[in-house]
Order: structure tokens, then sequence, then C-alpha cells
């Protein structure tokens, strides 16, 4: 695996459009010192959809302890989140 993937993972964020989405989640991942490096979004129909790829190189916590306070704080804004390694998410995505 390259150095440059080593810590570089996949955040989805999916669920009903509401102001707030994108700043809460971005505020949780710097209180964990996640950086994103890329991000896209978008809006169907009031259903919000969130694509974000992140460096966790400096977070104090593992990727495991991400997906679940990530998936934490889904249940809390009634969304779905999930992390994945890009490693995984490319691999299950793969054509």
């Amino acid at each position: 695996m390259p150095d440059s993937n080593k810590h570089t993972a996949v955040i989805t964020v999916v669920g009903q459009d509401r102001v707030g989405i994108i700043a809460r989640v971005a505020t949780e991942l710097a209180a964990l010192s996640v950086n994103i490096n890329d991000i896209s979004q978008t809006i169907l129909q009031d259903v919000f959809t969130m694509i974000m790829l992140v460096d966790y190189s400096t977070m104090p916590i593992d990727i495991k302890e991400l997906a679940h306070r990530m998936e934490t704080l889904g249940d809390e804004m009634g969304l779905s989140i999930r992390v994945q390694h890009s490693d995984i998410f490319k691999a299950m995505h793969r054509v």
C-alpha cells in the first residue's frame, strides 16, 4: 500500500437535507485532527449526499474509533455516516 493512501479514508453522509450538516461533520473531524482533502456534496429531492476523502494521519484515535464516532454522530443527526479506508472503498467499487 503506498504511503500516500496509508491514512486516507472515504466518509459518506446520506440523509434528509437541512442546514448545518457539513458544518457539524467538519467540526467533528477537525476536533479529531482529521483533514478533509476533497469533498463533494449534492442534494437530490431533499436527500443530502456527501462524499469526503480525508487524511487521518494525525488523528489521536484509530480508524475503527473514528468510524464509531461518526456513526454515533450520524445517529444523533438522523443521517447515515460511514467511514472506510480508501483501499477498502476502492476494492468494493472496482468494476
